[in-house]
């Protein structure tokens, strides 16, 4: 039996416990984008307006080395009915944070009610979507948050993966995300042509994005704030000091945090965000209370690893920013619209003042959707910059 066909089997009937599935025993396979298996996922995973909803375990490259073969899973949506001509237009979805731990693994759960609306309105429009976790989420080992590599490898090598499919997906796509989801996206716009050349990416719509520079973070009295303020967002610095402990095994999250933090430090290693962010507001932590030892050299490296390699590319990009949002700071974003164009980008940007981070994602349909299908037909996006 051909390999693929062998797969459809397990897509069709197929209960494999998690932790069978989301772990490759064999060598991963040098060649990055490989399908290694799949199999249907349950119907609290699914999304209503999909005909087809499969979970995949695909091959990448590990972001930390950008070296060594790794094993990355996913989800695979199909539209109901009959693909029309050259296939089903694939959208590659980048999810927001979601923790580090393997339990957080959006292919593992039920979306928020936030991503079901949004991912089934693209189904209902005729779109597939494959959805990357990242590396580390589902997959053994912790996920390297924050650091922008393993993203756009994690979202480049799943529309690898499914671009060989049974299911009839064009060949052309369009990577679309949120917050982390917003880093991805970007990070692969900028990335693809290096990495995946042999990937068409004809555009990318992203929301809530976060920008690593030095211009964009500053001293704001605003971030100030909220670094003497007990806020739920503190739950990513904590993510941030395992991804130090990732890139540097001889540094101890635990010699910088103080005592009253490690709690919550101990839940971001096991638990998903709601509940690292519940420890946090619960113990009282500010960024200013955590720590007896100032973790900034460390949190430095994970921002200059999180920092795009360039912000040129050549692929249109649609950029939407809540105005309330307080997740990832608005100057920030703005600050990444100015110098994309400054960098000669086909930027469209898109500000909604009413809406926060979370709202940004469902607010930008009706801009966004617009921006996707003329990417799709081709049409000529030339972007707002000079407005």
């Amino acid at each position: 039996m051909r390999a693929w066909a062998l797969l459809w089997v397990l897509a069709a009937g197929s209960s494999s416990a998690a932790d069978a599935f989301y772990t490759w025993a064999d060598p991963v396979p040098p060649m990055p984008g490989k399908l290694l298996r799949s199999e249907a996922l349950t119907p609290q995973q699914s999304l209503a307006s999909a005909g087809l909803n499969l979970r995949i375990l695909y091959s990448s490259t590990d972001g930390l080395d950008n070296l060594t073969p790794v094993a990355v899973s996913g989800a695979l949506f199909v539209p109901k009915g009959p693909a029309p001509a050259g296939g089903w237009p694939l959208m590659a979805w980048a999810h927001g944070t979601v923790g580090s731990a393997d339990r957080c693994a959006p292919s593992l759960n039920q979306r928020s009610p936030r991503d079901t609306r949004y991912l089934n309105d693209w189904l209902e429009q005729g779109y597939a979507i494959v959805a990357t976790d990242y590396q580390g989420l589902g997959t053994p080992g912790l996920h390297p948050y924050g650091l922008t590599r393993p993203l756009a490898y994690g979202v480049l090598d799943s529309i690898r993966a499914v671009g060989a499919a049974p299911v009839n997906v064009s060949r052309r796509a369009v990577v679309f995300g949120q917050s982390q989801g917003g880093r991805a996206a970007f990070a692969t716009a900028v990335m693809a042509k290096d990495y995946a050349p042999d990937v068409e990416v004809v555009g990318v719509v992203a929301t809530g994005t976060p920008y690593a520079s030095a211009r964009a973070q500053g001293h704001s009295p605003e971030l100030e704030n909220a670094r003497r303020s007990v806020v739920p967002t503190f739950a990513y610095n904590l993510l941030r000091l395992s991804t130090v402990a990732l890139l540097d095994p001889s540094f101890v999250p635990a010699d910088y945090l103080a005592e009253r933090a490690l709690p919550a430090f101990r839940a971001s290693q096991d638990e998903c965000l709601h509940a690292i962010e519940q420890r946090v507001v619960a113990d009282g932590l500010t960024f200013n209370n955590s720590f007896k030892r100032s973790p900034k050299a460390a949190l430095d490296r994970v921002g200059r690893e999180a920092a795009y390699p360039t912000l040129k590319t050549d692929i249109p990009v649609f950029l939407g920013t809540g105005g309330k949002d307080r997740d990832v700071f608005v100057p920030g974003q703005q600050a990444l619209v100015r110098d994309a164009c400054q960098a000669g980008d086909r930027v469209e940007w898109h500000f909604y003042p009413a809406l926060d981070h979370s709202g940004a994602v469902n607010g930008s349909l009706g801009d966004s959707t617009g921006f996707v299908r003329r990417a799709f037909a081709g049409e000529a996006i030339k972007g707002n910059c000079g407005r």
